[in-house]
């Protein structure tokens, strides 16, 4: 049965033999007309001049609107083959909540400090059992145990390809250990008089800066291993050590009571922070991304030079608030309080809009930047709470931190969903979507 009717057909073969003759094609044309036995007049005004055309377009319209709408059923059954926890890890405002995903078991003493490996799903946790432990997130699998040092391990952190891990303990000793090379421990940096308690690799990853209860903040050459610098100015326990995103400051806290802002270049102190009453425990560097939050939240303009990495710091304290600061005017802008106990820990959520605290009172808690309030609290361990971290992020550009507002922001879906608590009950604690 033919699909078309003997008029359709004739009306084919006219606008094919209009369209012939419009374009000049005359042989075709002719045999055309002789092979179909049609008697057809050309005429640039009868109802097959330009049909066959108008015919083709349409088709190619509809086709395009099929393809489009394919796509769009496609999407659509993607997004419903979604689970919810899959859902929620693509959310850029997702924050934890119980029950924890995992619970890493196997370290000996308390666990003092989390970090996230920049790509692979790994995490390396530092005790008390003078251990440092590598474990895939992500399966909640235990990897393996690193052993050097002979005391305490106090802090820990990779850099920013994740092809170096450092680490500081309590025998005096920072060491870095090759990624790559099997973990193997290639570099030991005498040079501190007393506990290391932080140590941290500057942006660059040339050079590593460290934070002693010898009162000294030092900064080593990683190649060298030599001691480019070494820094004073607390009159007691440096606890904490934080870069800015571009390396231009460092901030630092202390048994003091203070927080201060320095130029690790000169070692000079550009600000002291001080209204905290008790021991300082915890400094962080503010992400860009939270800038415009912190701004509203303290009532700032918005102004051009605060775009640059390094504008504002929160700390936390053994006096139960977190404070958040003006790095260039040292105005405190705001305290957070709701902690029960000592604030050991702070982490800006990766969209700039949340800062999390963890704490002695076992707690992690949520905090609205732009108005302060506390609008989730996590009870997360049965101990208390000494580290948290948040999960790889992309780095941001900061050689374009310096230009236009919101520049070196990291785009909401280069961060994953992931954080990690360790507590004095000896245990990690994996949260996730």
């Amino acid at each position: 049965m033919s699909l078309l009717s003997e008029r359709q057909k004739e009306e084919l073969q006219k606008s094919i033999l209009e369209y012939l003759h419009a374009n000049n094609f005359t042989d075709a044309f002719n045999a055309l007309k002789s092979e179909t036995g049609i008697d057809y007049t050309p005429d640039p005004k009868a109802k097959y001049a330009g049909l066959l055309e108008k015919k083709w377009t349409s088709v190619i319209r509809l086709q395009k609107k099929i393809m489009d709408l394919e796509n769009r059923n496609a999407a659509l059954h993607e997004e419903l083959s979604l689970s919810p926890a899959k859902r929620a890890a693509l959310q850029t405002d997702w924050v934890p909540r119980a029950p924890a995903a995992y619970v890493l078991k196997g370290h000996r003493g308390q666990v003092l400090k989390v970090a996230f490996h920049p790509t692979f799903n790994l995490i390396a946790s530092a005790s008390e059992d003078a251990t440092v432990k590598i474990w895939d997130w992500e399966t909640g699998e235990f990897e393996r145990t690193l052993k050097g040092h002979t005391r305490v391990v106090n802090d820990v952190a990779f850099d920013s390809k994740g092809n170096l891990l450092v680490t500081c303990s309590s025998d005096l000793f920072i060491k870095i250990w090759d990624v790559q090379n099997e973990w193997k421990n290639t570099k030991t940096f005498p040079g501190h008089e007393h506990t290391i308690s932080s140590v941290r690799f500057m942006p660059g990853d040339q050079q590593i800066v460290s934070a002693s209860r010898d009162q000294t903040i030092r900064i080593f050459d990683v190649a060298s291993t030599h001691l480019v610098r070494t820094i004073t100015g607390h009159t007691d326990w440096v606890r904490c050590v934080d870069p800015c995103e571009d390396g231009r400051l460092i901030a630092t806290c202390s048994n003091d009571q203070t927080a201060r802002i320095i130029d690790p270049l000169t070692g000079e102190t550009k600000m002291e922070l001080r209204d905290h009453q008790h021991t300082v425990e915890v400094v962080v560097f503010a992400p860009i991304s939270s800038y415009a939050a912190i701004r509203e939240l303290a009532g700032l303009p918005s102004t051009d030079r605060s775009n640059r990495p390094g504008a504002y710091v929160a700390t936390g304290a053994r006096d139960k608030t977190i404070k958040i600061w003006d790095t260039q005017t040292g105005q405190l802008l705001r305290t957070l309080q709701g902690h029960d106990n000592w604030v050991r820990s702070l982490v800006f959520h990766p969209s700039g809009k949340f800062l999390l605290s963890a704490s002695d009172d076992k707690t992690i808690r949520v905090w609205e930047l732009a108005t302060g309030r506390c609008v989730k609290t996590v009870e997360a361990h049965s101990h208390f709470i000494n580290c948290m971290a948040w999960g790889p992020q992309a780095p941001t550009d900061p050689t374009k931190a310096n230009g236009a507002p919101g520049s070196g922001k990291a785009e909401p879906d280069k961060f994953v969903n992931v954080v990690a608590t360790g507590s004095v009950d000896q245990t990690i604690k994996i949260w996730l979507p």
